[in-house]
């Protein structure tokens, strides 16, 4: 019986979906309604430059998994969550997500390259420390880049969600730590 029980127990454990989570003093809930899915929490992680908290992540999807090939190939909807932890100018933003972008885009760039301007055109010239940066991939409708107190835009098409998702969950992401938090590797 009390092998059954801890049998029981140990499964329902290893089962359970990502809990809320605290980090960096950012708290990301375990659950998110988008387009009438409910996501998953699948992981947090904190983007640090040299010694700087630069912004904390949250990965929300509908089938968590530890598999990033699995999340950038599923047609579902997913959310990126970014909380700023300083201040950053726009090309630091951009520059940085574009230089992921092109590396997981490869021979698609061109045919990426005015959607992803069309991104770019989309953030802010500053975006301050506490302000959040959702992009939401919702399949058929495209990627909704929305910022706390600015401007929404949609960019359509999978490919350009999948090159940048890639940018944290590629084979060359700009934060391997990141991924693996991400991931709920790190746990």
């Amino acid at each position: 019986m009390k092998k059954t029980l801890t049998a029981v127990l140990l499964s329902l454990t290893l089962a359970a979906p990502v809990m809320a989570k605290d980090i960096a003093g950012v708290k990301y809930p375990d659950t998110a309604t988008v387009a009438g899915k409910e996501l998953k929490l699948n992981g947090v992680g904190l983007r640090k430059k040299a010694i700087f908290k630069v912004y904390t992540l949250g990965l929300y999807v509908e089938n968590p998994t530890q598999d990033a090939t699995a999340l950038l190939n599923a047609d579902e909807v997913k959310r990126v969550r970014m909380f700023m932890k300083r201040d950053l100018k726009k090309d630091q933003i951009t520059e940085a997500i574009e230089n992921g972008f092109k590396k997981s885009a490869g021979a698609n760039m061109p045919k990426l390259q005015a959607r992803l301007d069309a991104f770019k055109a989309a953030i802010p010239a500053e975006v301050k420390e506490g302000q959040e940066l959702n992009l939401t991939y919702v399949p058929g409708k495209g990627t909704t880049v929305q910022v706390t107190g600015g401007q929404s835009i949609d960019v359509e098409g999978k490919d350009f969600a999948d090159a940048l998702f890639s940018v944290w969950l590629g084979k060359d992401p700009v934060d391997g730590g990141l991924k693996d938090a991400i991931l709920g590797k790190d746990d």
